[in-house]
C-alpha cells in the first residue's frame, strides 16, 4: 500500500536530507510552535511532547496528510542541553560533555488527523565524547556552525573530532531515528 501524502513538520535540513536518503516524497511545513520544558517530563516524555505539538499544529492545516514532526535534544545528567545562545555558550556545552557519555533523545509523532490515527516513539543513543581540551573544541567550533544544534556539535559535522563511540542509532544522533521510523511507516503501509 501507499502513503499518504507526506508532510515533514520541520525546518531541519538534516532532516530532509534523511528522508531523502530513504527514498521518500515529502512536502516540508514547519511548525512555529513553541518547545515547553517542563520539568517533571522524561526526557523521552518531552521529546514525545513537543513533537507532538509540532505534528499536531501542521496537521490541523492539512487533515488529509501523514504528518511526520521530530523533537531531538541532549541530555546530560537528565540536564537538557540545547541549542546555545553564543560561541561562549556553545564552548561551556562542550567543556561539560568532553570525557563523559550523554544521551541524545528523539520523540517523533506521525499523525494523519482526518484519519483519526496517530503513532508516537522515542529514540535514545549514548553518545560518548574524547576527553579534549579548550584548543581542541575552538578547532572543532571553528569547523561548524554550533547555535542551530542541541548541545552544540552535529555528528554528520566533523563528528569524529569530539566523539569517541556511540551505542544506538546514529541517524538519531543527526536528528530522525530512521530505523524506528521506517518500521513505522510499514505499520502505517499495512494499514492504508
Amino acid at each position: 500500500m501507499k502513503l499518504p501524502p507526506l508532510i515533514l513538520a520541520s525546518a531541519s535540513p538534516r532532516r530532509a536530507e534523511l528522508l531523502r536518503e530513504c527514498g521518500l516524497e515529502f512536502c516540508v511545513l514547519s511548525s512555529s510552535v513553541e518547545e515547553l520544558a517542563p520539568e517533571h517530563l522524561s526526557p523521552q516524555e518531552l521529546c514525545q511532547l513537543n513533537a507532538h505539538r509540532k505534528a499536531r499544529a501542521v496537521a490541523k492545516k492539512c487533515p488529509d496528510a501523514l504528518v511526520l514532526a521530530a523533537d531531538t535534544l541532549v541530555f546530560l545528567d537528565k540536564e537538557v542541553l540545547g541549542k546555545p545562545a553564543s560561541k561562549d555558550k556553545a564552548m561551556e556545552m562542550l567543556l561539560r560533555l568532553q570525557g563523559r557519555t550523554h544521551q541524545v533523545v528523539t520523540g517523533v509523532t506521525l499523525m494523519r488527523l482526518r484519519a483519526h490515527r496517530e503513532s508516537m516513539f522515542a529514540v535514545s543513543t549514548d553518545v560518548r565524547f574524547r576527553p579534549l581540551d579548550k584548543k581542541q573544541i575552538q578547532s572543532y567550533l571553528a569547523k561548524i556552525n554550533p547555535m542551530d544544534k542541541a548541545g552544540a556539535y552535529a555528528i554528520q559535522e566533523h563528528g569524529e573530532m569530539i566523539v569517541e563511540e556511540i551505542s544506538g542509532s546514529y541517524t538519531n544522533v543527526v536528528g530522525l531515528p530512521l530505523e524506528r521510523l521506517q518500521a513505522e511507516l510499514q505499520d502505517w503501509r499495512a494499514a492504508a
